[in-house]
């Protein structure tokens, strides 16, 4: 028998090669908080020397959405973290898709089905309801099976001829009453379930021959020797009917530890952190991009609003965990040396969308600045502008401090690719003296007469000039930027010029005195 073999071949726990999972189910967008538990797998695998293994959940084929698959796989390749398992990349526990795997699930329901751990109920959806409607707080355990219609009540030979006439039924596991069941967390500690207050799940169901996810779950963990099972604090209600199923399948010794994360919460109030949250607030909470198949509603992502892999990445590292010291921005391999679920939390993690924008910035800060230039350049076609890469790597260099996406590039940095139509009226007021066009046909000769044209030159020569004549450095200064810029924004003026070259700066300043009227006298 495939189970016996396998327990006899799974070698003690604290020997093994620490193997992970992250089983996400095709039902749609892959949830930011799915991308944190996935990390977490991610940390603590490479930290051990482990293997992170990726296997898709598919039995529920009812709420299976096309694409979703597809998504998961783009999802971890535009963050950088690498299965060393998956249904796309194999491996020796294959097959990863738990929808390809129906005859393995069959031979462990039987398996249970034979010891008298699980049972077979033909209650039909109106039976279920009229129970419901007759016991208050109906659950199918202990207390109620013996007034269903399963092979507990039947006799054999009605059980058999009813699945021989082709009746839908379902398998359900025998939960036994006054049981003490123990999950040893290992971020809540040892966490005791009465067996009374659990019902005796369906765990497979004759209509899709699929199991549910909880003995599907048990019996992936347990082949592919999965040594720990991390996961979401929504799944701990589930956990003690998964030892349930280890205890009743006798896999006590191959048992894998688990941990279950805290949920991320929603910035303000109590609840769990939704994509109502997200579209009420403005943020994504989706990794990338998500459209539709159905209702074509677009979804905002973290990529497509300009997030970079590792700003998330550092984001989510510390929902949830933090390091002990002051340290916030830290390397995958910097996380993957200091992870420990000793430093998880176990209450929830407020997500807080300011401070994901802060790691962003903090990252763009980081990033070098041709590779930043090779993210902007897109979005300049997108203007129709077509700029030497020299060029838009300097400019990203100057400017790269007053922004949090690459987005916001270009609204502080138009200016060095096209020259300004239209003039601040504000700053005219206040710095566009009768005076002014003179200084600034001045400024001209004095820029044509330079030999060099770099910003240290620039400045010694102008400021020299401003000094020498007694002028009023502000209003001369800020004039200048308005005639380059059009407006009073941008980075050291000396390099704002440096880079868009003596020519045009000499007609940007030859077009302003032309088109900004001279003030009339008061």
């Amino acid at each position: 028998m495939r189970g016996m073999q396998e327990n006899a071949n799974f070698s003690n726990q604290m020997q093994q090669k620490t193997r992970v999972r992250f089983a996400p189910s095709p039902t749609g967008p892959l949830h930011i908080g799915g991308v944190r538990t996935a990390l977490y797998n991610y940390l603590f695998a490479r930290q051990q020397g482990g293997d992170f293994i990726l296997r898709i959940e598919d039995t529920d084929s009812a709420r299976f959405v096309p694409g979703a698959e597809e998504y998961i796989e783009e999802t971890f390749d535009w963050l950088g973290l690498s299965f060393d398992e998956s249904p796309a990349g194999g491996g020796k526990y294959g097959p990863y898709k738990q929808s390809h795997r129906k005859e393995i699930y069959k031979e462990y329901v039987r398996v249970l089905l034979d010891q008298g751990a699980a049972y077979v109920a033909f209650d039909t959806p109106e039976e279920l309801e009229a129970s419901r409607a007759a016991i208050p707080n109906f659950q199918y355990d202990a207390s109620t099976r013996e007034m269903m219609r399963n092979s507990l009540t039947l006799t054999r030979e009605e059980t058999q001829s009813l699945m021989d006439e082709g009746a839908q039924y379902v398998v359900r596991i025998k939960i036994d009453p006054n049981k003490d069941i123990i999950v040893n967390d290992l971020i809540r500690g040892e966490v005791v379930t009465h067996s009374s207050v659990l019902d005796d799940k369906v765990i497979y169901k004759s209509t899709d021959e699929l199991p549910t996810y909880h003995l599907a779950n048990v019996v992936d963990d347990h082949l592919m020797e999965i040594t720990h099972v991390i996961r979401g604090e929504e799944w701990l209600p589930s956990a003690p009917l998964h030892v349930w199923l280890y205890q009743s399948l006798g896999w006590e010794e191959s048992m894998p530890q688990f941990a279950h994360l805290p949920l991320l919460l929603k910035p303000e109030g109590n609840g769990k952190l939704s994509k109502r949250d997200g579209d009420r607030l403005g943020f994504p909470v989706f990794p990338l991009e998500w459209r539709d198949p159905v209702t074509g509603d677009l979804s905002s992502g973290y990529r497509e609003s300009g997030y970079l892999p590792e700003a998330v990445i550092n984001f989510l590292a510390f929902l949830g965990w933090n390091p002990g010291t002051e340290q916030e921005i830290f390397s995958l391999d910097e996380l993957v040396g200091a992870f420990s679920f000793e430093r998880c939390s176990k209450s929830g993690a407020k997500f807080d969308v300011e401070k994901a924008k802060w790691y962003n910035h903090q990252y763009i800060l980081h990033t070098p600045d041709a590779v930043l230039a090779g993210l902007f350049t897109p979005l300049l076609q997108e203007k129709g502008v077509n700029a030497p890469p020299e060029k838009v790597t300097k400019v990203v260099g100057l400017v790269k401090e007053r922004v949090h996406f690459v987005s916001e590039l270009w609204d502080q940095s138009f200016f060095f690719f096209t020259a300004p139509t239209v003039y601040d009226e504000k700053t005219i007021r206040k710095r566009w003296k009768k005076e002014t066009p003179a200084q600034m046909k001045r400024l001209i000769q004095l820029i044509r007469e330079m030999d060099d044209f770099s910003a240290e030159t620039q400045e010694k020569t102008v400021m020299g000039w401003i000094q020498d004549n007694q002028l009023h450095t502000g209003n001369i200064m800020n004039a200048y930027r308005l005639a380059i810029v059009g407006e009073g924004k941008g980075p050291h003026m000396f390099h704002i010029t440096e880079v868009i070259g003596r020519e045009e700066t000499i007609a940007r300043l030859q077009r302003a005195t032309d088109l900004i009227p001279v003030p009339e006298d008061v």
